[in-house]
């Protein structure tokens, strides 16, 4: 083997190997998460696949077949997620502008604040 021969050539040939090596096990742990999240396939079929994709030409038919369902299935994951995060914002961040209006006319109608007092936090509310 010419690599063999020249120790540069086979230490690039060894990281190539190396490089070619992990992006197999990338590749093929993506299609397994996106085989076990594809609920529209049955458990015999996600085995087949399973089995099939080990191979180097079965990751590849894989992607072929289903590598726009694989994007669509992971932009709907990531809009329930990002739709779940801003509920969660939503209910942590406690009331909204108006609630905090309507806290605030309470209090000048009470005579806890001045009109100037109320007017400073309303501009303050409405600026932010």
């Amino acid at each position: 083997m010419l690599a063999a021969s020249f120790p540069l050539l086979s230490a690039i040939w060894f990281v190539l190997c190396v490089f070619l090596f992990f992006v197999y096990w990338f590749i093929w742990i993506t299609v397994l998460i996106d085989i076990f999240s594809n609920h529209e396939m049955n458990g015999l079929k996600k085995v087949l696949w399973i089995l099939f994709s080990f191979t180097f030409i079965g990751l590849f038919i894989y992607l072929v077949v289903h590598g726009g369902e694989m994007q669509e299935r992971r932009i709907g994951m990531m809009k329930q997620r990002q739709q779940a995060f801003d509920q969660a914002v939503q209910n942590a961040g406690g009331s909204n502008t108006a609630d905090q209006l309507h806290k605030l006319s309470e209090l000048k109608d009470k005579g806890v604040l001045t009109d100037a007092e109320f007017q400073a936090q309303k501009a303050k509310l409405l600026n932010a």
